[in-house]
């Protein structure tokens, strides 16, 4: 069984920061690409970033977000600075372990004053 438990989502306002985090554990053999996707109201889920042995970034969030992991953790975290109001959204991890895709619950990030 592997779990992947997202936090540090919330409110914020415009030009604000957060920092998202997401665990996984469980039997854990291997773990590939991590990525966070975002899904706002009436939208579909998009990437917003991507890490494996390089990172990539959707354009909307290139010079403002930035991905890392903590291999020892079992962790990838997502660094959010000048948010807008635009970046409101439901954020998922997602992270390819033992060649399967997981999903995170998801972590509600709103930019709002």
């Amino acid at each position: 069984q592997v779990q992947l438990v997202e936090s540090g989502g919330g409110l914020v306002q415009p030009g604000g920061s957060l920092r998202l985090s997401c665990v996984a554990s469980g039997s854990i053999f291997s773990i590939n690409a991590m990525g966070w996707y975002r899904q706002a109201p009436g939208k579909q889920r998009e990437l917003v970033a991507v890490i494996s042995s390089s990172t990539n970034y959707a354009d909307s969030v290139k010079g403002r977000f930035t991905i890392s992991r903590d291999n020892a953790k079992n962790t990838v975290y997502l660094q959010m600075n000048s948010l807008k109001p635009e970046d409101t959204a439901v954020y998922y991890c997602n992270v390819l372990i033992n060649l399967k895709p997981y999903w995170g619950q998801g972590t509600q990030v709103t930019v709002s004053s």
